[in-house]
């Protein structure tokens, strides 16, 4: 079978969304898979950005053979459906991998238009089951797999393997306005026998606790980040609550696969995830850290931590940390759906 992907421009490697997207490159290529479009660019400018995509579309249905497979990492908004319809017209089936719903957070299509979208897929790859299912109850007929968690590739070695000195840090990283996750500005009421440490740009700092515990470290590259961090856990939630995960970027939980929970764990940070997250069951199934249902009561959760259970969960963390860094999981990923189009 002869095996595609289109390459596209990516704005530069800064974003979790980009960092996926050009892992996956990797591991495509890693995996016998052809380029169909031009060499992967990262033009910051709209117009180069632009052309540059648009030029890798009307090749790639020129680049592909009859009886192969082309994979699309969705969302590829103006060519999606116009690359699925030339890539069938040329005798080929389509794989794609879903990083981000546009029907979720950002609204920018009806769940109508969206499944619409993806049924040109003759497979979809999904975060999660919980994503799956969302997908199959809005009438999704393509057949659908789950890649589980991220993988996530880089060759700087962390400086975090050692368990830091208590009282236990945990850190959050990622975009830090208030409209977006107001919890944050909320949190620090309930710190008291912890540290927290945040990471990322936008921060509103004249909205922010002042206590001492609670610790602005500033914008820091993620390479940087991982070869220098010093913490106990990583934090993935969201939204404009402490007590649950609200508002759009915090319900969307229930169906994604934040990618910063895969930088956490190549940080070798055991994972804090909010308990009801689509992600909740596979770090609860793997020991990669602590699912809890709100942040209010995080210091008498941290507080029964014993440092046995803590190593136990450090050691699964480096363990999953080498899988990631592998690219284990979306491998696995596309032979599962390799294997389907095959029998059919």
């Amino acid at each position: 079978m002869n095996k595609y992907y289109l390459s596209r421009n990516y704005n530069g490697f800064g974003s979790a969304g980009n960092k996926a997207k050009s892992d996956i490159e990797v591991i495509l290529t890693d995996q016998g898979y052809k380029n169909a479009g031009i060499k992967q660019t990262t033009h910051l400018g709209k117009v180069m950005a632009f052309v540059s995509t648009l030029r890798g579309a009307l090749k790639a249905p020129f680049s592909i053979k009859k009886g192969g497979v082309l994979v699309l990492q969705y969302p590829l908004r103006k060519y999606y459906n116009f690359l699925c319809n030339m890539a069938h017209l040329r005798g080929c089936k389509v794989i794609t991998i879903i990083h981000d719903l546009g029907s979720f957070r950002r609204k920018r299509l009806t769940e109508e238009q969206e499944i619409k979208r993806l049924n040109h897929s003759d497979y979809i790859i999904a975060h999660n089951d919980s994503m799956k299912q969302w997908l199959l109850q809005h009438k999704s007929t393509s057949q659908i797999g789950c890649l589980q968690i991220f993988d996530y590739l880089s060759p700087t070695e962390t400086n975090n393997k050692e368990i830091p000195e208590l009282p236990y840090t945990v850190i959050y990283a990622g975009s830090l306005p208030y409209r977006k996750n107001a919890f944050l500005y909320m949190l620090g009421e309930y710190i008291h026998s912890y540290n927290f440490d945040i990471y990322g740009g936008q921060f509103e700092e004249d909205a922010a606790p002042k206590q001492s515990n609670y610790t602005y470290k500033g914008y820091i590259p993620t390479d940087e980040f991982i070869a220098t961090v010093k913490g106990h856990f990583g934090l993935v939630w969201d939204g404009d609550s402490v007590s649950s995960c609200t508002g759009n970027a915090g319900e969307y939980l229930l169906y994604n696969n934040p990618h910063k929970t895969s930088f956490y764990i190549r940080c070798l940070l055991p994972i804090i995830i909010w308990e009801k997250a689509a992600m909740a069951p596979f770090i609860k199934e793997n020991g990669l850290g602590l699912c809890v249902s709100s942040l209010e009561n995080l210091d008498s959760i941290l507080a029964s931590l014993t440092r046995e259970e803590y190593e136990t969960m450090k050691n699964n963390v480096a363990r999953m940390s080498d899988r990631l860094a592998s690219g284990y999981y979306m491998s696995q990923a596309l032979d599962e759906a390799c294997e389907y189009i095959a029998k059919q």
